[in-house]
C-alpha cells in the first residue's frame, strides 16, 4: 500500500521534464522584458515565477503529448540537451536579469520615478523562484490526483477514458475550489471590507452647512447615506475666496449635490433625487451643469470638480451618483450593469430635466467619466453619433478597454495614425496624449474629448493580449512606452494585467494618473467667455500645486 509519505515524496522529489524547463526558461527571460510601467521587485519575482509556472505547464503538456505520438526514446540526446540546458540556463538568467534591471533603470528614468536599487535582482530571483515552486507542488498534486483516479477507474472503463474521466473531475474540482470557494471569499472579505470603509469619513471632512451641497441640513439626501466618497465630494472644494482670487472677480458659491447607496433604494430613485436637489438648490440657474459618473467606489477626482468650478468661478452645479463601494476591477468583474444603469439613470434624469428649459435660458451641460465611469458614461449612449450628441460637451478620462464606444472609434481613425492618439478629419472626437496639444485649436470645439496615456495598463490592457499582438507597439509609440517592449504570447498579458495594480502611483501624465491634465479636456471643451491658453497653464499651475 502507499503510504502518504510516499505520495508526497514523489510530489517533491519528482524531476523536472526537460520540455517543460525548456519552456520555463524562455518564459521566465521573457518575463523580465519590459512592460508599460516599472515594477517593484517583489511584483516582478511574483510576475517571473507565475510566468516560468504557466511556461512549464505549457512545456510539460507539449512534450507528453510527442511521447503519446512517438513513441520512440532518445536517452543519449536527452542527457545532452540536459548537460546544454544547465549550461544555458544560469548565463541566460543572469543576462536577462541585467537586462531587466537596465529596462526597468531606463522606464523609471522615462516616467520620472526613483531608480531600483541594485541588490533587487536577488530578492526578484527569490520571490520568483518561491512563486515557481510553489505553483509546480500545486500542478504536481493535481496530476498525481488525476493519475490515481484515472487507476482506479480503469477498473471498469479502458484506459484512455478512465485517464479523461480522471483529468475531467480534477478539473472540475479544481475550478469549482477556485471559483467557489478562494474567489467567493475572496470578494465577500473584499465586500465587508469596501461596506466598513464606505461607511468612515475622511480625516478633515465635515457635513456642510450650505444648503447648496447635499448631506446638509437643507437636503434630502441625508449626510450619513452618502458613503465615504459621496461625503469627500460634497465636503471639499474650493471655497469662494479662493475663487474670487483665482478669477479677479466676485465668485459665486458652486454647487455639489451626490447621492449615496443608501440615499434611495434603486438607481432610477436615487436619479430623481439629485435632480430633485438640482431644482432645489437653482442648479438649473448656473452657467453649467456637470453630470459626473465616478469610478466603482464612488470616487470622483478634485482636479475633475476644482478646475471646472475655478473656470466658471463658482458658477457651476456639479451632481455624481454611487453605484458600488467596490473598487473598480472588482466591480467591473463582478457586474458591468450596475455602472452602465446608473449612469443612464442620472444622464437621462438630468438631460429630461434640461432639455425642458428654454433654450436661450439653459446652462451648458456637460458629461465626465474616469476609468469605470468613462465606460458607463459610454453605455448611456447607443453609438457615437449619439454620444456626440448627448451634451454640450464630455470629457472621458482613462477608459478602459470594454468601452464600446471608444473601440468602434479608433476603428475608423485616420489611416497611419497611431492607436494611442488616432486622428480623425472627419467627425467631433479628439483623442490626445498629451493634454496641451489641445490648446490653441480653431474651428468648432470638439463635443467628445478623450484623455488616455500611452502608457496606462487599464486603457490597453484587454484578454486579446493572450495571443494577439495589440496595435499599440505597432507603429510609432507613445512617449513613455519603452522601445524594448515586446509581445509574447501570454506574458505581456500577464505583464499588463499586472501594471494595473499600480497604474495609480506613477506621476501624473502616465499610467491612470492624469491630474491636472483635465483643465486642457475642458478647455477645449468649454472654454468661458475670455478664457485664454495664459488662464489654462496657470490653473494647471494652481491645481499642482494643490494636490
Amino acid at each position: 500500500m502507499t503510504t502518504p509519505e510516499y505520495r508526497t515524496g514523489r510530489i517533491v522529489r519528482a524531476r523536472l521534464g526537460l520540455a517543460g524547463s525548456v519552456f520555463a526558461l524562455l518564459f521566465f527571460c521573457a518575463s523580465l522584458t519590459p512592460s508599460l510601467l516599472p515594477r517593484s521587485w517583489y511584483l516582478q519575482g511574483i510576475v517571473s515565477g507565475l510566468t516560468a509556472a504557466i511556461g512549464y505547464g505549457l512545456g510539460a503538456t507539449l512534450g507528453a503529448l510527442v511521447r503519446l505520438a512517438w513513441r520512440r526514446r532518445f536517452p543519449r540526446a536527452t542527457r545532452v540537451a540536459w548537460w546544454v540546458l544547465l549550461v544555458v540556463a544560469p548565463l541566460a538568467g543572469l543576462l536577462m536579469l541585467a537586462l531587466g534591471t537596465k529596462w526597468q533603470q531606463e522606464l523609471r528614468g522615462r516616467l520620472d520615478m526613483e531608480r531600483m536599487a541594485t541588490y533587487d535582482i536577488v530578492r526578484i530571483v527569490g520571490v520568483a523562484l518561491l512563486t515557481f515552486v510553489v505553483l509546480l507542488l500545486i500542478g504536481r498534486a493535481l496530476r498525481l490526483a488525476t493519475r490515481k483516479l484515472a487507476r482506479l477507474l480503469r477498473r471498469w472503463v479502458p484506459r484512455p477514458v478512465a485517464y479523461a474521466a480522471g483529468l475531467a473531475v480534477v478539473a472540475y474540482l479544481t475550478i469549482g475550489f477556485i471559483n467557489g470557494f478562494l474567489l467567493d471569499n475572496a470578494l465577500a472579505v473584499a465586500d465587508q471590507t469596501a461596506s466598513l470603509t464606505n461607511g468612515g469619513t475622511s480625516e478633515g471632512i465635515h457635513m456642510p452647512g450650505s444648503a447648496l451641497r447635499s448631506g446638509s441640513p437643507a437636503s434630502a439626501a441625508p449626510w450619513r447615506t452618502l458613503g465615504r466618497q459621496g461625503r469627500e465630494f460634497v465636503g471639499t472644494g474650493p471655497t469662494v475666496a479662493q475663487l474670487t482670487a483665482f478669477a479677479g472677480r466676485p465668485a459665486a458659491e458652486p454647487i455639489r449635490l451626490y447621492a449615496g447607496l443608501e440615499s434611495a433604494g434603486s438607481a432610477e430613485e436615487r436619479a430623481q433625487l439629485v435632480v430633485r436637489e438640482m431644482r432645489r438648490a437653482g442648479a438649473f440657474d448656473r452657467a453649467v451643469i456637470g453630470v459626473i459618473t465616478p469610478t466603482g467606489t464612488g470616487w470622483v477626482d478634485r482636479n475633475v470638480t476644482d478646475s471646472l468650478e475655478y473656470m466658471y468661478a463658482g458658477d457651476t452645479a456639479l451632481v455624481s451618483m454611487q453605484y458600488s463601494y467596490l473598487p473598480s476591477w472588482i466591480s467591473f468583474l463582478v457586474d458591468q450593469s450596475r455602472v452602465s444603469e446608473s449612469a443612464t439613470a442620472l444622464i437621462r434624469a438630468v438631460h429630461a430635466e434640461w432639455v425642458s428649459r428654454p433654450p436661450a435660458i439653459r446652462p451648458r451641460l456637460l458629461l465626465f467619466g474616469e476609468s469605470l465611469g468613462s465606460f458607463g458614461t459610454e453605455r448611456a449612449f447607443g453609438d457615437p453619433a449619439g454620444l456626440s450628441a448627448g451634451a454640450d460637451g464630455i470629457l472621458l478620462v482613462g477608459p478602459p478597454f470594454a468601452n464600446p464606444i471608444r473601440r468602434d472609434l479608433l476603428a475608423v481613425r485616420d489611416p497611419g495614425s497611431p492607436v494611442w492618439d488616432p486622428v480623425f478629419t472627419a467627425g467631433v472626437v479628439e483623442f490626445t496624449q498629451r493634454p496641451a496639444d489641445l490648446r490653441g485649436r480653431s474651428g468648432t470645439p470638439p463635443a467628445v474629448v478623450y484623455l488616455q496615456n500611452s502608457s496606462d495598463p487599464i486603457v490597453w490592457w484587454s484578454p486579446e493580449l493572450i495571443f494577439e499582438r495589440p496595435e499599440w507597439l505597432d507603429g510609432p509609440r507613445g512617449p513613455d512606452v519603452s522601445p524594448d517592449m515586446h509581445w509574447y504570447p501570454l506574458v505581456t498579458f500577464w505583464q499588463t494585467a499586472v501594471d494595473q495594480i499600480f497604474a495609480n502611483g506613477v506621476p501624473p501624465g502616465h499610467g491612470h494618473v492624469y491630474g491636472s491634465g483635465v483643465v486642457d479636456g475642458w478647455a477645449a471643451l468649454t472654454a468661458p467667455p475670455g478664457w485664454t491658453t495664459a488662464d489654462t497653464v496657470r490653473l494647471r499651475e494652481l491645481l499642482d500645486r494643490t494636490s
